[in-house]
């Protein structure tokens, strides 16, 4: 295991870059640290957010890092320059959640807290698309990896599935008691996790709605899920300072890793599959997983 400690205050996302050279991560410091995971030396900061950093995505391409920040501010920037190349000003507070479309022309941003909207617009313009009004307080809005569907997790317990264009609803999962706090697709796109504060996280057909298997294992609510993208496991992070890794067709943990001593706020696989970031107070944890 390795660690990164580049950041003055609490880190909140983790962002691997497309090819797995390196890593972005920021927090409180509202800064972006873009970094190597095998030396954990940073090579860039960007500076130009004035809040929190609240999440982050790396473009398809690389070439690109979107980050969003609590005052419902996203910045476009250069990954090797730091330049600030687009600015969306569209959501009202706390942009929660980010990610690219698999085509990298679009990008869906979630607000939580006074903003309750998830909001796809063009990467490169910032022209707003489709606005998201259905749910309450926007905790995660991945983009399905393979099809042109969200699925936002929200305080209401819910999961909604529906299409980034026009909205139109294919799934809502209502098997969560409590906010559901993370949500991550299979590589494939036929599945979905998620997860929250009833400390279990589920997996899930994007089509039905169906349950296939749920865990347990964590004590405190899980704020942060990530799927592997080889498929075959799933990582959650918690309040109890764990990082649990699950096999996707068995409901046993098969590690626990402890190194964390606060609750974990972001997890991250890189694309080979085989390492793990993890986030907790200013600390960035970079785990080797074994398959």
């Amino acid at each position: 295991m390795n660690y990164y400690f580049g950041h003055s205050d609490n880190v909140f996302a983790v962002a691997w870059s497309p090819c797995g050279d390196l890593l972005a991560s920021g927090g409180r410091d509202r800064t972006v640290q873009v970094w190597q995971p095998s030396t954990g030396r940073c090579l860039l900061t960007f500076e130009g957010h004035s809040d929190c950093l609240l999440a982050m995505a790396w473009s398809p391409d690389g070439q690109y890092i979107a980050s969003g920040c609590t005052a419902g501010i996203i910045h476009v920037w250069h990954a090797q320059s730091g330049n600030v190349l687009y600015t969306y000003r569209g959501h009202v507070r706390f942009v929660r959640s980010l990610c690219w479309s698999p085509d990298g022309q679009y990008i869906a941003s979630g607000g939580d807290y006074g903003d309750s909207t998830v909001q796809v617009w063009e990467a490169m313009t910032g022209r707003l698309l489709f606005t998201h009004h259905a749910q309450y307080r926007i905790f995660a809005a991945p983009w399905s990896p393979v099809a042109t569907y969200i699925a936002s997790g929200s305080f209401d317990g819910m999961v909604q599935v529906w299409n980034a264009y026009n909205g139109k609803s294919l799934t809502i999962y209502r098997a969560h008691v409590g906010s559901v706090y993370a949500v991550a697709w299979s590589p494939d796109g036929a599945a979905i996790v998620s997860a929250g504060q009833d400390g279990t996280a589920h997996i899930w057909s994007a089509q039905t709605g169906n349950t296939s298997h749920i865990y347990r294992g964590h004590r405190h609510a899980i704020k942060a899920v990530a799927w592997s993208l080889d498929g075959l496991l799933v990582a959650s992070g918690s309040d109890d300072a764990t990082v649990q890794i699950w096999p996707v067709a068995a409901e046993d943990c098969i590690k626990t890793y402890t190194g964390h001593t606060s609750w974990v706020r972001t997890l991250a696989w890189s694309p080979d599959s085989h390492t793990l970031a993890s986030a907790s107070d200013k600390t960035v944890h970079i785990w080797r997983v074994a398959h």
